[in-house]
């Protein structure tokens, strides 16, 4: 076989130069474990990129994509329609908090923010409160990459080389190791912080604001959980200044904190969720916003009849093979009551086995909820901020996929996995970290 050949390819938030002089290649996936081009497997901690909840591979959804392109492999779905569609809409929203009850289908997490936030504008507008465009986001929240998402994103470097081309301002982050580091579940510390939302509220005007958008918890910020109280209070800001609350849910969605949605387990409705990811366990790219009947019926009502009510969408929305999988996905949840197995011991497992790594010195903090996780790590002088990515580089010579985000490792394993296979991820980790100089 001759070989690989790597210059064509321009690798997305990849050091490309880097990655081409030693390439990772995985050739295969099974479950919970990535096997490399030479046969050698390596436990997937990070569920491919948050997004492979149901574990690599199920021949179900495999299937399922393969029928589905047999029998309509793509149908506009400006002016038309297919019962796939329609059907898989209605079986989402069973897993919605009561009251998101209709579906907009994007193809990306990107996407669906930026359906979310166009929704949030027409809104605003049909009901006569058309100055409030701006959008509040957080610090070290992350949003995607369109223009919108990188403008409400509070990571620096996804927005500096391009500007913030729609009108945000941010909130403080809840990172806050001083006073609540190996917390176990939601820290005790920090509701106070969701009151920065009044502050630019008062700053700003209410009258200028057209939703404000979290994740219920940061993921690409390196798994940062809110503090007890904090979505709650948030909820209450939005309401007393008549503002719309979206909850980023593309990581934080199907199953990963022991509920459907993070907003189910926290128990705080927004308006609007933007979902990807898991929804379809990554096989096919397809994203939903999910949307609460008021906004839904208004913005339907303003417009007259036999007029378009949203000028919006992409050639690829409920892609039928993308609903197939999602669809089969469903199954899959569904029956082996995956939705919600984080929440019971295979989450306390998790949690332990996380925190037992607290005992080493190198290890500054352990975040963890549900089947998510983070090791915040004592990073040298020189490599401060950076030294997630170095460790994660170690970690996958050692067997383990872990994100390195800042100066942590950040892991959300697929939600299958086995107390034996957490024992292994840990004590892999275990012998990595107390290696470190």
């Amino acid at each position: 076989m001759s070989e690989m050949q790597t210059d064509a390819f321009w690798m997305p938030f990849t050091p490309n130069r880097t990655f081409k002089s030693a390439p990772r290649i995985v050739e295969s996936a099974e479950g919970i474990y990535l096997t490399e081009k030479g046969g050698r497997q390596v436990i997937d901690a990070t569920a491919g990129l948050w997004c492979s909840n149901a574990g690599h591979c199920r021949s179900e959804i495999a299937e399922a994509i393969y029928q589905q392109a047999k029998t309509l492999d793509y149908s506009s779905i400006f002016n038309f329609g297919h019962e796939l569609g329609f059907e898989y809409s209605e079986r989402l929203i069973k897993h919605t908090p009561d009251g998101l009850d209709h579906v907009f289908f994007g193809n990306s997490g990107s996407e669906a923010v930026e359906s979310a936030l166009k929704i949030a504008l027409q809104y605003q507008r049909v009901r006569g409160k058309g100055t409030r465009t701006m959008f509040i986001g957080r610090e070290k929240g992350y949003h995607g990459v369109n223009f919108g998402g990188i403008s409400v994103g509070g990571i620096a470097p996804n927005y500096q080389g391009f500007g913030q081309p729609v009108k945000a301002s941010h909130m403080r982050h809840t990172l806050d190791i001083g006073r609540n580091a190996f917390s176990r579940g939601l820290p005790e510390h920090g509701v106070e912080l969701a009151e920065d939302l009044e502050r630019l509220v008062a700053f700003h005007g209410a009258d200028q604001i057209a939703a404000v958008i979290v994740e219920p918890f940061a993921g690409a910020g390196g798994v940062v959980l809110p503090p007890k109280g904090y979505l709650q209070r948030l909820r209450e800001i939005c309401d007393k200044h008549d503002l719309l609350l979206i909850f980023d849910e593309v990581i934080s969605g199907w199953g990963r904190t022991g509920s459907a949605f993070a907003a189910t387990e926290f128990g705080v409705t927004p308006d609007m969720i933007t979902s990807a990811k898991g929804i379809t366990n990554a096989t096919v790219p397809l994203s939903a916003v999910f949307v609460s009947d008021e906004i839904y019926k208004t913005v339907m009502t303003a417009a007259p009849e036999g007029a378009v009510e949203f000028f919006h969408g992409y050639t690829y929305s409920a892609h039928p093979v993308a609903c197939a999988a999602g669809m089969a996905t469903l199954d899959i949840y569904e029956r082996e009551g995956l939705l919600t197995r984080a929440a019971g011991e295979i989450g306390q497992y998790w949690e332990n086995a996380l925190h037992s790594l607290a005992d080493l010195d190198n290890v500054i903090d352990v975040r963890n909820y549900g089947l998510v996780g983070a090791i915040e790590l004592r990073a040298p002088q020189d490599l401060k901020g950076k030294y997630g990515a170095k460790v994660s580089g170690m970690a996958w010579e050692a067997g383990v996929m872990a994100r390195g985000i800042g100066d942590a490792l950040c892991m959300s394993p697929p939600l299958i996995i086995e107390k034996h296979e957490i024992d292994t991820i840990v004590d892999k980790l275990r012998g990595l970290i107390s290696a470190l100089v």
